[in-house]
């Protein structure tokens, strides 16, 4: 539909009635014929008469009111007889369309025209009459469809906050309405327990707030309970604070882990991992808390200070594992993309980015997240259809039983996947894509990837560097001894190289085709710790 609005360039409210009625199967066809009229092409009718009734869609019988006026005007047919026409020709009865055929010539031979003139343009009428659409239920469509655009041109940040608000419960119209806010220069704020309430707000005119009923796992009624409490008495100042203060009956586990996950609470403790282990004692704490509160003090008078609880300590989240969190709590990803952690290294072999694809002959390397994955049964047999999404654009992907089997056990949403695909015109998915068919021929994990197109590795070493740690770390890369990553990763090993160089002398050392090795996050990693990551090299 944007295409077309855009093709059309609709300037009078008539034009987007006309659309909204096209645009459905059937009258579809007429679209092209529409725009080159509407852009200018000479307009005919059949007969003068039809001027005043098709010139507002440039002479295009598109409605079923223009059918009844033309079967009114030219037919002599009262507005009572124009209608029944109209139903017989929508239900296609033979026997009556026959009837009303007869009907309609000799009331237009009365009324001037000949014979074969009037067969003519009821045949016509007859193949529009067949989709035509009501111009009042048209209109009605074009109406909010104007009053909508006005809106998100005039007052973007106001409307956006309302659709998203509206579709809360549908993760993937928030993340598409997320993507458009985007895409125009709006600001999102993410969700905050201090500050955000259940719907999306706007904030300035270039600036909304993440509502926190959008976060899966939550509900109106555990929200208002927070919003309240906050408003009682003032913003949360921990996750121990906000456990005591909630309606635990209400606010309970799995609203608080899904919380920390979306990362409302980082304005109070960015440490998500932290937060989310002590969950359970931050609600045991505040059990325990309230507990003592409506107990008789054995101590009368007394103040018995209770030990405030500490977070558990844990390692802090990379990016990936907070993306994933940040997926499993909102539906997708917020603060970043996943694929930006591989993007520069994955530049080397893989030129083209998913939203610049073009039809071409010859297989494409494409890489990006698998976003979706889903099973296919086809009379092929089982299918597999991939989503794939670098941040850029997401498009489908199918992969054919046989190489979908051989890697199934590693093909996971948010697993990064390089393939080698065929791109073609036809066929595909309109959502993902824009309609390309991309079928894939040849599939690697990062490892496989590196594998395949790195020409090698390059390590440089001193004096010091010990050479059986260096073999140690080699080894279970190796060959047949490298670890069953997937079939792919272990068909292509890499040549090692070694720069070696002391007070005296420099070499350059490769290693024989034994020790070629599977290029593995975890070898590389380890090579990292071991050289320091400044003497590990992948060269492409």
């Amino acid at each position: 539909m944007k295409d077309l609005l855009q093709k059309t360039k609709p300037d009078r409210f008539e034009d987007i009635i006309a659309l909204a009625a096209l645009y459905r199967p059937g009258p579809m066809d007429l679209i092209p014929e529409f725009t080159e009229r509407k852009l200018g092409k000479r307009v005919e009718y059949p007969d003068p008469r039809l001027q005043p009734i098709l010139s507002p869609t440039y002479g295009v019988m598109i409605y079923q009111e223009q059918v009844m006026q033309i079967a009114q005007v030219i037919g002599g047919y009262s507005l009572g007889s124009a209608d029944l026409l109209r139903r017989a020709m929508g239900k296609k009865k033979v026997e009556e369309m026959e009837q009303q055929r007869d009907i309609f010539v000799n009331g237009a031979i009365k009324n001037g025209l000949t014979k074969r003139k009037a067969a003519e343009l009821f045949s016509l009428m007859e193949k529009f009459a067949g989709y035509g659409f009501n111009k009042s239920h048209a209109a009605a469509y074009a109406l909010i469809a104007f009053q909508t655009a006005y809106l998100k041109a005039h007052y973007p940040v106001e409307f956006m906050a309302a659709t998203l608000s509206a579709d809360m419960d549908d993760t993937d119209k928030v993340h598409a309405y997320f993507e458009d806010s985007i895409a125009n220069n709006i600001i999102i704020l993410p969700p905050d327990i201090n500050l955000s309430v259940y719907r999306f707000i706007p904030i300035d005119g270039k600036t909304m707030r993440y509502g926190l009923g959008a976060v899966k796992g939550t509900g109106e009624s555990a929200i208002t309970a927070i919003t309240k409490a906050r408003d009682q008495a003032g913003l949360y100042t921990d996750l121990f604070n906000f456990c005591q203060r909630v309606d635990r009956r209400i606010v309970n586990r799995r609203v608080l882990e899904s919380l920390i996950r979306a990362g409302a609470f980082d304005s109070i403790n960015k440490h998500r991992a932290g937060l989310l282990a002590s969950v359970g004692i931050a609600l045991e704490s505040a059990e325990q808390t309230s507990r003592a509160a409506n107990q008789v003090s054995l101590f009368s008078g007394d103040d018995i200070a209770a030990e405030k609880p500490h977070l558990i300590s844990v390692p802090q989240w990379g990016e990936k594992e907070r993306l994933q969190n940040e997926k499993m709590a909102l539906g997708f990803y917020l603060s970043g993309h996943p694929f930006n952690i591989y993007a520069e290294e994955i530049k080397n072999f893989v030129p083209t980015q998913l939203d610049q694809l073009n039809p071409q002959r010859e297989p494409q390397l494409l890489a990006g997240i698998i976003y979706s994955i889903r099973v296919q049964m086809t009379r092929r047999g089982k299918m597999g259809v991939i989503v794939l999404d670098d941040g850029n654009a997401r498009v489908e992907l199918v992969v054919y039983s046989e190489l979908f089997d051989e890697n199934r056990n590693w093909l996971k949403e948010d697993q990064l996947l390089v393939v080698e695909a065929k791109v073609s015109s036809k066929g595909g998915n309109e959502e993902y894509g824009s309609g390309l068919r991309i079928s894939i021929d040849k599939l690697f994990d990062l490892a496989g990837a590196r594998s395949r197109y790195a020409k090698g590795i390059r390590l440089h070493c001193n004096g010091s560097s010990n050479a059986v740690k260096l073999k140690d770390l080699l080894a279970p890369y190796r060959n047949d001894d490298s670890p069953n990553i997937n079939s792919e990763s272990n068909s292509y090993y890499c040549p090692v190289s070694v720069i070696y160089h002391n007070q005296s002398a420099a070499c350059e050392i490769e290693l024989g085709d034994a020790w070629r090795v599977s290029l593995h996050d975890n070898l590389l990693q380890s090579l990292s710790e071991h050289f320091q990551a400044e003497n590990v090299r992948v060269i492409y």
